[in-house]
This record gives C-alpha cells, sequence and structure tokens, in this order.
C-alpha cells in the first residue's frame, strides 16, 4: 500500500469516528445533530433530567402532536389549550372522560384523545410511534433513563428536571415545565397565580392551619404509606400552612410517599389528617383497628376521604382544576378538625 493510500484510509477513518462521537454525544443530549433546528424554529429548549431538549415548531402551521405519558401529563396541557392525541390514562378516568378528570373532559370538545390504559406491562413504543408526536410529555413520572432513550427515539421526550424523585413533581413546577415545552409561559402563569391567589386567600381565612402537623396516609391491603412533598397529596395541605408530621418525615422515602409497616401505624398521628384507601372501599380504613387507636382519630380530628370522591380524585391529578375543587370541599372539613384540638 502506498503512502498516499495509507494516510487518505487513515483520515478517512478518523472522519468516520468523529461522526460517530458527534451522534452519540446527540443521543445523550435528546438532540439529532443532522435534524437540529435553528433556534427561530423552536417551540422551546428545557432543562430536564436527561439534559436540554429542544422541541421544533410544527411545520406548516400544523397543530403541535402530544403525547402524554406522565400522570396527569395530559390534562395539564389541555388546561393551557393544547389538545394530546394520547393520554396514559393513569388514574383510570377511562373513555367516558377522555382519560382526564371529568371536571376536565369538557375542554376536549368534540375531539378524543388515544387512551393508553394503565397496565403493569412495558409502554407500547410501537403505538406511541404510530401516533406520530411532536413531543412527549414524560415530566411526572420515573425518572428511568432507558425509557427515556427508547422513547427519545420516537420524538423529543421532556422528563422532570435532575434530582427530581420518581412522580414527585410539585403542581407549580408540573404546570411550568409543561407550559413552557408547549410555548404557553404566559397562560401558565396565569392559571398558577389564579391557585396561588386562592390558597393565599385561605390562609389569611385560616390562620390556625399554620405550622399544624398533616399527614396524607393510605392503607392498601395490610399495608401503609404517607405522601410526601413533591406529591399534591401533601403539597397541597403544606401550601395552606400545615407541616410534614416529623414522625412520617423521619420514616426512608420511596419516591413521592414513606411505606409505613404496621408497627409505624403510630407515626401517622398528627394535629389532623386526611385517610384514605387504594385499591379498597373507604370502611377497610374506617375498620382497621390500628388507625382507630390514633389519638387524632379517636379525637375526630381525622378526614376519611372517599378514594373515588373529589377530596382524593383531585389531589391525586395534582392539576390546578382539581386542586381548585378539592380545596373548596376540604377545607370546611379541616376548619373542624383543627377546631377540636385542645378541647
Amino acid at each position: 500500500m502506498s503512502r498516499t493510500s495509507l494516510v487518505r484510509r487513515t483520515l478517512t477513518a478518523l472522519a468516520a469516528l468523529t461522526v460517530a462521537g458527534l451522534a452519540l454525544t446527540a443521543c445523550a443530549t435528546g438532540e439529532n445533530v443532522g435534524d437540529k433546528p435553528a433556534s427561530g424554529d423552536l417551540l422551546a429548549s428545557v432543562d430536564t433530567n436527561f439534559g436540554k431538549i429542544d422541541i421544533p415548531k410544527p411545520k406548516d402551521g400544523k397543530q403541535l402532536r402530544v403525547v402524554a405519558l406522565g400522570w396527569s401529563d395530559g390534562e395539564v396541557a389541555l388546561s393551557l389549550g393544547v389538545k394530546p392525541v394520547a393520554i396514559y390514562d393513569w388514574q383510570s378516568f377511562g373513555e367516558k372522560n377522555k382519560g382526564v378528570g371529568p371536571w376536565a373532559t369538557a375542554e376536549f370538545g368534540k375531539d378524543t384523545p388515544v387512551l393508553i390504559p394503565r397496565t403493569d406491562a412495558t409502554l407500547n413504543y410501537e403505538q406511541i410511534q404510530s401516533l406520530n408526536p411532536d413531543v412527549i410529555l414524560n415530566v411526572r413520572a420515573a425518572l428511568d433513563e432507558k425509557v427515556w432513550q427508547r422513547l427519545n427515539e420516537i420524538a423529543p421526550t421532556v422528563s422532570a428536571v435532575k434530582g427530581t424523585p420518581d412522580y414527585a413533581v410539585k403542581w407549580t413546577d408540573h404546570t411550568r415545565m409543561i407550559a413552557k415545552v408547549l410555548g404557553k409561559e404566559k397562560e401558565g402563569e396565569t392559571l398558577i397565580k389564579g391557585l396561588e391567589d386562592k390558597i393565599a386567600t385561605i390562609r389569611s381565612e385560616h390562620p390556625e392551619f399554620a405550622g399544624k402537623t398533616f399527614t396524607s396516609g393510605s392503607k392498601f391491603g395490610d399495608a401503609y404509606g404517607a405522601s410526601l412533598p413533591g406529591d399534591a397529596r401533601f403539597d397541597l395541605y403544606g401550601d395552606l400552612g400545615f407541616v410534614l408530621n416529623p414522625a412520617i418525615k423521619a420514616l426512608p422515602a420511596q419516591g413521592f410517599y414513606a411505606p409505613v409497616s404496621v408497627e409505624q401505624v403510630p407515626a401517622m398521628d398528627a394535629d389532623t389528617a386526611v385517610l384514605t384507601t387504594i385499591g379498597y372501599p373507604l370502611q377497610a380504613i374506617k375498620d382497621d383497628a390500628l388507625i382507630q387507636a390514633l389519638p387524632m382519630v379517636k379525637d375526630g380530628r381525622a378526614i376519611f376521604a372517599d378514594p373515588e370522591g373529589i377530596v382524593m380524585a383531585g389531589s391525586s391529578a395534582g392539576t390546578i382544576r382539581a386542586l381548585e375543587l378539592t380545596l373548596d370541599e376540604v377545607v370546611p372539613q379541616l376548619a373542624d378538625s383543627v377546631a377540636k384540638l385542645g378541647k
């Protein structure tokens, strides 16, 4: 082989390695180097757990095609005026409600999204790809890198920011992230301010809530759990001035909740609480001897919330409209509970 041929082959190999390295870098950051849009063609650019994600503007003025996989991601998008083409039905709201809370169904109008039923199976990536999404929302979800990588091969996929526990996205952060992705930041701030103003009014009307210890607890079979900051089932009450019960705070966390063993049930006792069941009728916790033995329950300071009612369904959804309705229902009950302290 001549010296010239050897040099030519070496340069060709180096060029190939350089291109391969750029491709790997693009995969790591959620960008496709060859297809990276110019800044003027971007709808948004957001920082996520898996790096900065660019969302191109839809071509030819078409509507943005959104597939919403995270818990309540679809309902948040809908509240911002963007109708997802598909929703993962985390709370099993079903076809009748179009995969969102019944308080939000009408916002779809005559449109109906594809519903992806909640299962323990792996996501159907082929189905998601067939929906031809412009962006995939997986914000209030587990930060699973393998899942993200596969989804991001289909379309730009947006997760929560780095350091967020699985599913533990506060309602303000949830709304702001999705609003930015959709180019609806002004609308997002308007929604947030509306709920923040409502919360501020409640705090001023009920200063007695400030500093009172609180537990958002549940029973599922022979096990128990308590919601932690990052879960709207606690955050809403924290916003009202309640504080997480210290005994719950001391328990090891698993994402957005703390498992509570049978021996640890006394840790759930607080100034007041909202208690419910998961997968069982509410009577299961009302009849639970360990729960009934708690001082707050004996004193009538615990609120037992129907798992299908607005207090639980709304706070579980964690969207702004759902939380507004939850507050309307639960605040009078909280006031009655706190009034019993010291009596």
